[in-house]
């Protein structure tokens, strides 16, 4: 049993993790601002399926307020998860001075808390998106990524910047996951698959940028889930063999490692299998590329399986079918 400090724990993937590790005998501690980004109420329902457990303790904080750091140091956390972000590709384009304050400051105020509390571990949130203009697929560890395209972006390789010099010059083992386009049951309203189902059932079209030919590693929820969980177990360690030019290990206790399925899925696949799961048409609105955003992302896997032994196993048919199952219960949709 380890007493763990998970950040954005009313978030998509910060709640489905406080749930899994509370499950297995893990004392929790969670924070997140529950700022109105998009429904609170969302938020405020995942939190429910929390409040029952009683090893999970709950702070509505944000991890930019540097108050907030003396506060956590003095409950000692054995590892520290930080899942607080501002989120959002498109959405960092007209509103910047969020992606710094979380996902720099934050960030910057949790490794702190991490240093001195001494943990065993740190883990943090990363993306996909920080490969940005690289042409080469599938993406990997070992790939260059100095050319984001996007502020959030680059806020997520300032994160895996910044976790290095902490486990230099403090020996905090981190270890950064670059998520794929995570998907499934409770996600945000601003993800694709979800304004998709809100379109479909409503009869209005939805936006299909690139006029659909894009190409996703969709990863669903509990795949991620099993992997972060797996790489929590598994401190970060210097690589003795490590050498100049490998940004995925170092000679300090860091690691960076993707987490998608390494299966390439086109976006309108992912359309047609959303429709057959709510038995509605939907109306296609076609859309040129978006600033900030790429045509396809595929993840190498091969580090993580070789690291913890796992691989993702839920096809895009199975998830599907479970997000549209979970969106017409929450939102009341009759069959």
């Amino acid at each position: 049993m380890a007493t763990i400090l998970v950040t954005g724990v009313a978030g998509f993937i910060g709640a489905a993790l406080a749930e899994r590790l509370l499950r297995r005998g893990d004392v929790v501690y969670g924070v997140d601002n529950l700022n109105d980004y998009y429904d609170v109420n969302l938020k405020n329902a995942r939190l429910a399926r929390l409040t029952p457990f009683a090893d999970f303790q709950f702070l509505a904080q944000d991890i930019a307020n540097r108050d907030l750091i003396p506060q956590l140091i003095a409950r000692r956390f054995d590892m520290i998860v930080n899942l607080a972000a501002q989120p959002g590709v498109r959405y960092s384009i007209e509103h910047p001075h969020p992606y710094a304050d979380t996902n720099v400051v934050g960030f910057l105020n949790m490794l702190e808390v991490a240093r001195h509390s001494q943990v065993q571990h740190f883990v943090f949130a990363s993306s996909s998106s920080v490969y940005g203009a690289n042409p080469k697929q599938p993406f990997s560890e070992q790939d260059n990524v100095d050319h984001p395209i996007s502020l959030y972006a680059a806020s997520k390789k300032a994160n895996e910047l910044i976790a290095h010099s902490y486990a230099h010059l403090y020996r905090i083992p981190c270890t950064g996951l670059r998520f794929f386009t995570v998907y499934g049951p409770w996600m945000r309203p601003d993800m694709a698959l979800f304004k998709f189902a809100q379109g479909i059932m409503a009869g209005q079209p939805i936006p299909v940028y690139n006029h659909g030919n894009m190409v996703r590693d969709f990863t669903y929820i509990d795949d991620i889930i099993e992997g972060v969980v797996r790489v929590i177990d598994q401190p970060a360690q210097p690589n003795p063999a490590w050498q100049e030019g490998d940004p995925a290990t170092s000679y300090a206790p860091y690691r960076i490692y993707n987490i998608g399925t390494h299966e390439k899925v086109q976006l309108m696949h992912y359309i047609r299998v959303l429709e057959q799961s709510l038995g509605k048409t939907a109306i296609l609105e076609l859309l040129p590329m978006q600033p900030g955003d790429v045509p396809t992302t595929q993840a190498d896997t091969r580090t993580l399986f070789e690291a913890v032994s796992y691989a993702p196993q839920t096809t895009v048919e199975q998830g599907v079918a479970q997000f549209a199952a979970w969106f017409k219960m929450f939102y009341g949709f009759s069959e």
